[in-house]
Order: C-alpha cells, then structure tokens, then sequence
C-alpha cells in the first residue's frame, strides 16, 4: 500500500493518507526519539501487526510501515 505522508502545522504530526487521499492515520513524534503510529480507517486492519509505539525517528515508522504493507512512504 502505498502512502503520502504529510506534515501538519504544528511541526510534530504528520499525516498519512493513501493515493485515493483516504486518511491512513497520523504519526506523532511525543518527545524527541519517540514516536507514535496512530491508525486510522482501513489501515487499522492493515496495520494491526505493527507496534504502535517505540519509534526512535520518523524514518524508523516509515521504513516498518514499507516493510509490513510493501508499499511506498512519499513525503509530500
């Protein structure tokens, strides 16, 4: 499945949507070197098998989530 990854104004959310612009979820950064996928729609049932938490960089959920749906991340 393959994802654009948006930035939101408040410089730690991001958002993810499919090619079909339907909401995939967020990723949050807490605090510096955490960060947290937060699936949403369809891609709560894709995504089921990823840890949600534990994420020590943005490029670190993004590489999980290509691996486990052998999609593409495009920032935008």
């Amino acid at each position: 499945m393959d994802m654009l990854l948006t930035p939101e104004s408040d410089g730690k959310t991001w958002r993810l949507t499919d090619l079909l612009g339907r909401s995939m979820g967020t990723i949050v950064q807490k605090s510096p070197g955490d960060f947290v996928l937060e699936p949403e729609g369809k891609a709560q049932e894709t995504m089921n098998a990823l840890p949600f938490h534990g994420y020590k960089s943005l490029d670190d959920v993004l590489a999980r989530i290509e691996k486990h749906t052998r999609g593409v991340c495009r920032r935008v």
